[in-house]
């Protein structure tokens, strides 16, 4: 009789222990799912780099901006991001290129107020004004890149008078600073201080001193009234900033080049 007890208890524990191993840990985990069920539980993660965001000073701007004008191939781009046309362009569009004549706008009172244009240029209008969307990018550093605005006016419109009016401006996209521009005034090229302007200039982008650049090959422009400054940055980068006047026209024009 006692050997058959032990052997029951044997029999017994065996088995107990086989189905603890078999549903002991389904049922734990349905416990523990039912004990976290209903319940909001947080934990911080930190993200190595989040939020991390390179940004171009402004003279790197420029200068990626001046070579990526020159040079459409190659360790520069300027690629077209959205077209804004008066007639073809969405709703969306028609909306960013508004925004865009604001921002210029006032980016054009503030040329007026540092003496750089005359106060009778007009303001932009987003019913005879184009606009284009563009990347100028760094190939090489895809993180090197400004968001540019070009507007220009319309050369379809019959009747349009151009007389006191801003042909193109090329201005960042982030903060309406415009880096070049051509416009029609009444000025002539005798009213224009080419040193004055580009010390002015510089001022409103928040760029170093410009240094006249000697020695110029008097084929590099299409007009003989103007003068070319170097604006340098870090290392070898610098821009060439040309204060330039078209005669016949009266159409005054600030560009950069490599």
């Amino acid at each position: 009789m006692k050997k058959t007890m032990i052997r029951l208890f044997f029999f017994l524990w065996i088995a107990l222990t086989v189905g603890v191993s078999i549903w002991g840990p389904e049922a734990l985990s349905q416990y523990r799912d039912r004990a976290l069920l209903g319940r909001i539980y947080r934990q911080e993660v930190e993200m190595a780099g989040e939020g991390y965001r390179y940004e171009l000073s402004e003279v790197e701007k420029l200068y990626v901006l001046s070579q990526a004008l020159e040079s459409q191939m190659g360790d520069y781009a300027f690629i077209v991001n959205q077209k804004g046309l008066r007639q073809e362009a969405s709703e969306e569009e028609l909306s960013s290129v508004r925004k865009a004549c604001e921002s210029c706008d006032e980016g054009l009172q503030a040329l007026k107020a540092a003496g750089i244009l005359p106060d009778s240029v007009q303001e932009t209008d987003p019913a005879v004004y184009e606009a284009v969307l563009y990347s100028a990018i760094d190939v090489r550093e895809p993180r090197n890149y400004v968001a540019i605005w070009k507007l220009s006016l319309a050369d379809n419109i019959r009747g349009l008078r151009k007389e006191n009016r801003l042909m193109d401006v090329y201005m960042d996209a982030d903060d309406g600073k415009i880096y070049e521009f051509y416009a029609r005034t009444e000025w002539e090229w005798e009213n224009i201080d080419p040193d004055a302007v580009a010390r002015s200039w510089c001022a409103y982008l928040g760029l170093p001193e410009p240094v006249l650049l000697e020695d110029i090959n008097p084929l590099t422009e299409t007009t003989p009234f103007f003068r070319k400054y170097v604006i340098s940055g870090t290392a070898e980068e610098r821009t060439i900033m040309t204060v330039g006047f078209y005669e016949g026209i009266r159409e005054f024009f600030v560009k950069v080049s490599g």
